[in-house]
């Protein structure tokens, strides 16, 4: 059996924007958990979580690390997500194995892009949260406004449950609004320890106001406490705390709280909340996947340890001295160390060697793993992010991550076959570990290529090949990953007959290709009737055409959004061979493809940039010069906010440029949006471009 029931086990995860001071916080939640005994500072390069090279540099986590505390007899998990938009396949990863979250918010900065972008995120996962206001102890911090914003800004039913106790230098303590008591934090530093008192006088009204507004939320959710409130009666604080968990688990509600991270203010309330309102794996539906990838029959697995094992790897890393370590969190049944498991997704029986739960850096060995537990397993060599491992007798294959396509590639090459094969080798340990980085090669110029979600992506990545891997490869200039897609419908008939002493070769197919919207990628649909082409020449024709797609007839890029409908042609039954059909598919694609009107797609940014008002003038101006559409401007804190859509082949090196036009004083965030068509000059320019480059080579 687990070591604890399962409804004493929190997966929790904090999610923020950069700079909100998700560090701190996960530092100082291990410390009041007595996990560490000294608190490691970001700024001074010390903190537990972030442990690589380049995070204690950088002051952002790259990685997020698992990390298990007790608390109130709970065992709660945390995981640290990444706010940087470069790394979303790591939010998106953390958000699908977490049952709840914290949303961190800095009590100046408030709703900042990138805490909507993620919060967007854990809308989709229908992740319960809780919000922390942090950093009340800064000049302009403002608690109220930071609430309001989460209300309007992110339409969330935002409800404190705590107010501050004066702010910026005077923030001294809390009101908790279920129990309408004032607690003043311990000032370490004199000694004063940690007190409890009446409210003070001048906050009993706003205190009684906002309690009224925190049992009127919670009985809309709650029949019973409604009739309360309509009979004027007050609920008792179990009541209250109920209806809360109860609202909070159903996303009906974010309980919002406040403090200081840094220093240390806040801290116990929010573990509080974590184990009073955040779900156990129990307060989760159960999780739904198919039997098999070929077999689509819907099975269910309960959170429960009598269920058969199903778990599912969110996070893969390699490590110096223990190799590929790989991140699962399980969500029904149980597991032993050093017993089999079968990856459903990729079809494939493995051995589970050690299990390890992680606290930061330091690794504790486990016998077995039980429902609803995070921890790592060593030893499985073939799992990727994302792949399903279970019982081989009931196979279970779990939704796997989505994750957004890579839209920026670079060349890289080093000087000699010696370092080729380590770059190799390094470059497939990073992309194992990292679903949004992609590396292949060119097959006409041999070069490495590698792709990653943005500009920053890269260069980390490439920092990382450095520091880690010691190979310092040379890059090209970066490239944008263009598409192409049509605009009308064509119906192309092609037969493609060859007669040469011997056997020839014949193949006859007519499709009909149409755009499709969007995001939709590629159908392939089989009209044929009646045998005019035998089942087996199928598969070969659709094979054609995606040969024929991963190089498009316009421009030479990869093309998106089609559909083709095979509804005739014929064969011969002596000549035809899957060859000859594959190669039909292909040519009569790429003919139809001409056709269609052709469109290059680029990637459009979205771009934010925070700027002071003497330079909105320029900044402005430098968005028009990129093809950009500035959407609209705002004023935050006497600061201006532009938000725009950019085209990421125009705005490549623009952080600089951007330092350069402000004096250093303002600032952009980007990250990918959509494709959308580009206009017929530009494609022209940039496919001379392209034929140039391929005569050059």
């Amino acid at each position: 059996m687990s070591i604890l029931p399962l409804r004493y086990v929190r997966n929790v995860g904090i999610m923020a924007h950069i700079d909100a001071g998700k560090t701190t916080t996960t530092e100082r939640l291990l410390y009041y958990a007595g996990k560490i005994h000294r608190i490691g500072e970001v700024h001074e390069g010390a903190s537990t979580m972030d442990w690589m090279p380049q995070e204690k540099e950088r002051g952002i986590t790259i990685t997020s690390a698992a990390t298990t505390i007790n608390w109130l007899k709970h065992e709660i998990n945390i995981i640290d997500t990444p706010g940087h938009v470069d790394f979303t396949a790591e939010v998106e990863r953390s958000l699908r194995v977490l049952d709840g979250t914290i949303a961190l918010f800095c009590a100046v900065g408030g709703v900042q892009p990138q805490s909507e972008t993620v919060w967007r995120q854990s809308e989709k996962y229908n992740v319960p949260k809780i919000a922390f206001i942090n950093k009340m102890d800064r000049f302009g911090a403002d608690f109220y406004s930071v609430v309001t914003d989460i209300q309007e800004m992110l339409g969330a039913n935002a409800v404190p449950i705590m107010l501050p106790i004066g702010k910026e230098d005077e923030f001294c303590g809390i009101v908790d609004l279920i129990t309408m008591r004032a607690h003043y934090f311990s000032d370490v530093k004199l000694g004063k320890p940690h007190r409890e008192e009446d409210i003070p006088p001048e906050l009993v009204e706003q205190a009684s106001q906002y309690k009224r507004f925190l049992i009127e939320r919670v009985s809309e959710q709650d029949d019973k406490l409604l009739e309360k409130f309509i009979a004027d009666e007050s609920p008792s604080e179990a009541e209250i705390n109920k209806a809360l968990r109860d609202a909070t688990i159903q996303c009906d509600i974010i309980p919002v709280l406040c403090g200081s991270a840094y220093k240390n203010k806040g801290i116990k309330p929010l573990l509080n909340a974590v184990v009073n309102y955040l779900p156990s794996p129990e307060d989760r539906p159960p999780v739904i996947g198919i039997r098999t990838p070929d077999d689509e029959t819907t099975v269910k697995r309960k959170p429960s340890d009598e269920e058969p094992f199903a778990a599912i790897a969110f996070k893969i890393m390699t490590d110096k001295h223990m190799g590929k370590l790989t991140f699962v969190r399980v969500y029904s049944g149980s597991i032993k160390a050093g017993s089999h498991i079968y990856n459903s997704t990729q079809n494939k029986k493995q051995r589970a060697g050690r299990i390890l739960q992680v606290h930061a850096d330091k690794m504790i060995d486990r016998e077995a793993l039980y429902t609803g537990e995070i921890a790592v397993i060593v030893g499985l060599n073939d799992t990727s992010t994302g792949d399903t491992l279970c019982n081989e007798n009931h196979p279970i294959v779990l939704e796997s991550i989505e994750f957004p396509t890579p839209v920026v590639s670079v060349s890289i090459s080093v000087p000699n076959r010696q370092e080729q094969d380590k770059l190799t080798m390094s470059l497939a340990k990073l992309s194992s570990e990292d679903p949004t980085f992609i590396v292949k090669t060119d097959e006409e110029t041999k070069e490495i290529i590698i792709s990653g979600m943005g500009e920053l992506h890269l260069e980390i990545i490439l920092d990382r090949l450095r520091r880690e891997h010691n190979v310092f490869p040379a890059t090209g200039k970066p490239q944008v990953a263009y598409r192409e897609t049509i605009m009308t419908c064509v119906t192309e008939n092609l037969k493609y007959a060859k007669q040469s002493g011997g056997r020839g070769q014949f193949a006859h197919v007519v499709l009909e290709i149409e755009p499709l919207p969007p995001g939709k990628g590629f159908e392939f649909i089989n009209k044929i009737v009646g045998g005019v082409i035998p089942r087996e020449y199928i598969p070969s024709i659709e094979k054609g055409i995606l040969q024929a797609m991963e190089k498009g007839p316009y421009a030479g890029f990869p093309v998106v959004n089609v559909r083709c409908t095979l509804i005739d042609g014929s064969f011969h039954p002596v000549d035809s061979s899957e060859m000859a059909f594959k190669l039909a598919g292909s040519m009569c694609f790429k003919s139809g493809f001409s056709k269609a009107s052709p469109i290059l797609l680029e990637p459009i940014m979205s771009l934010e940039i925070t700027t002071p008002e003497e330079c909105l003038g320029p900044v402005s101006t430098s968005v028009g010069s990129k093809r950009g559409r500035i959407l609209s401007i705002d004023i935050k804190n006497g600061t201006r906010i532009v938000k725009a859509e950019v085209p990421l082949g125009e705005i490549f090196g623009y952080t600089n440029e951007l330092r350069n036009l402000s004096s250093g004083r303002a600032a952009a965030n980007m990250h990918f949006d959509h494709y959308e068509a580009v206009p017929y000059a530009i494609a022209e320019e940039i496919i001379e471009k392209r034929r140039k480059e391929k005569h050059h080579h």
